[in-house]
């Protein structure tokens, strides 16, 4: 079995155009599997010790968050280590990483062939191309030209994407360093900030543009959706990623040790200092400093902090003289600071000092299909850390997870995936696979139940067109107030676009009240 011409010059052209990454990966996995008829197709980047999915077909969704660490997926060092397309037999005995994960086989049955392409640029191990296929000898026929052939083209798809996301991230620098870089860039899309839904692209171009510069930013966002991952993806994209991150929850210490924490103090400045120690902001001299909690702070504090941040001073105390630092300063709340501003509990200065950027995290509910994602980077984590041969979710579980609305966000999906993984290994054992069933979750219970709508009013005296309008203004007006005004969760439930459905409620005479975060 050969690749055509016609192939060949698809793929190229690809290659040369102006593509997305990731579209440039699904047109490729599309490609290749009109040549190689399979069940299921993946493009893997090496990220030591991990392949990491970057574009799959044939395959759950959540098998986009998972990480392969190689040590634990021999099929994927037995790759790495042959350099060259590996033929995997009926009867191997390495268990496949992909058993049970198939969207062709609702069963649990092993994958029967499977494949798999090193891909490689100037000696270096960029990633890995994955056939499956449920057929026995699917991949026999195939010579090992055209798998050269397919390795190239898969390879060079690959260089060419890590290239242009080092090319934009370190313009400045030359070939050798945006290589190293390479697999830095791709590690911040993939295995920190992951998702790849609209409000999440926002979020990484909102980052990607205000890294670089020295500008405070308030991180801003609801328990749990990943304020401090936001901080670390600041600081590795700017110009101080050399430099120390220095992390300070607020919150966490009792108002007489804030100070000495932030700006340090001498041996005897205050009883129980038996030693001298630095502060946060000394530690973190030429690098980052990130406020936590920023919104739990003294009004006392606040002041001292905003001192410093006007002056670029600190004085430790114990000490008469003080001293200069350079310090980028993050902070995160989940606070609404401009009430707590209002209400006289936090400084209008230091709130506009630390806001001078600020970003919104997007809680999880307003993800869509990103839930299955971080769902199976966290079923990854957890089939490790238990020993299991697979771990996944049942179909019905994927569409509770996507019902719920998530009020712990992103932390409290991880805590739902440990906990309902014990759940089944308890009740289905811990050999073969595990399948996570909605019962496992205890969602149901905890997930607030929608109100009923209210019966319509009578519309016989109405025209067509007036009964419709007060049909929708009604069943608009209700789906706000119960969800009390946040025009996200009332467009998700009326399954259309929030523009749209302000747009609507706008023409209706609806009041485009928004919800306070």
């Amino acid at each position: 079995m050969g690749l055509n011409q016609g192939l060949l010059l698809e793929i190229a052209l690809d290659l040369a155009s102006s593509l997305a990454n990731k579209d440039r990966f699904d047109r490729l996995l599309t490609a290749l599997r009109k040549a190689i008829p399979c069940d299921a197709i993946a493009l893997l980047a090496y990220q030591a010790p991990d392949a990491v999915p970057l574009a799959i077909q044939g395959l759950s969704a959540d098998t986009r968050g998972r990480r392969f660490h190689l040590d634990h997926h021999p099929r994927f060092k037995a790759m790495a280590e042959a350099g060259r397309p590996v033929r995997f037999k009926e009867d191997a005995e390495l268990p496949d990483p992909y058993d049970g994960l198939l969207l062709a086989d609702a069963s649990d049955l092993q994958i029967h062939a499977c494949m798999g392409l090193p891909l490689h640029s100037d000696g270096r191990l960029l990633g890995f191309l994955t056939f499956d296929s449920l057929a026995p000898g699917s991949f026999d026929a195939i010579t090992d030209r055209t798998l050269d052939v397919v390795s190239a083209l898969a390879a060079a798809t690959l260089k060419a994407a890590i290239q242009l996301d080092s090319l934009e991230q370190r313009a400045q620098h030359n070939q050798q360093v945006m290589q190293e870089l390479a697999s830095e860039a791709l590690s911040r899309d993939g295995s920190r900030l992951l998702g790849d839904s609209p409000v999440m692209e926002r979020l990484k171009q909102e980052l990607a543009l205000v890294a670089p510069s020295d500008f405070t930013v308030l991180i801003q966002g609801e328990t749990g959706v990943g304020k401090e991952l936001v901080a670390r993806t600041l600081h590795a994209q700017s110009k101080r990623a050399q430099a120390p991150l220095v992390h300070i929850n607020c919150a966490a210490l009792p108002e007489q040790l804030i100070e000495s924490e932030l700006f340090g103090h001498t041996k005897g400045a205050f009883t129980g200092a038996d030693s001298a120690r630095p502060g946060k902001f000394l530690l973190a001299d030429g690098g980052t400093l990130f406020l936590d909690e920023v919104g739990e702070l003294s009004l006392a504090t606040q002041s001292k902090l905003l001192r410093t941040l006007q002056s670029g001073e600190i004085q430790t105390l114990g000490q008469d003289q003080s001293r200069q630092v350079d310090v980028r300063v993050l902070a995160a709340t989940n606070r609404d600071l401009k009430a707590e501003v209002a209400a006289g509990r936090f400084r209008a200065d230091l709130y506009h000092r630390l806001s001078v950027y600020p970003v919104a995290v997007p809680p999880l509910r307003e993800r869509g299909t990103d839930i299955l994602l971080l769902a199976g980077f966290f079923l990854e984590n957890t089939r490790r850390r238990l020993g299991l041969a697979q771990l996944k979710l049942a179909p019905a579980t994927e569409q509770l997870m996507l019902s719920y609305d998530w009020p712990g966000n992103v932390r409290e999906l991880e805590h739902c995936v440990s906990r309902s993984a014990l759940k089944a290994v308890r009740e289905q054992g811990p050999q073969g696979f595990v399948t996570i069933e909605p019962q496992h979750c205890d969602l149901d219970g905890a997930a607030p139940a929608k109100p009923a709508l209210t019966p319509l009013v009578k519309t016989q005296q109405l025209s067509l067109k007036a009964a419709v309008d007060s049909y929708q203004r009604q069943l608009i007006g209700e789906v706000l107030e119960q969800e009390g005004h946040n025009w996200s969760a009332a467009a998700r439930r009326l399954e259309l676009d929030r523009a749209n459905l302000q747009r609507l409620a706008k023409r209706l005479g609806l009041t485009l009240k928004k919800k306070l975060a």
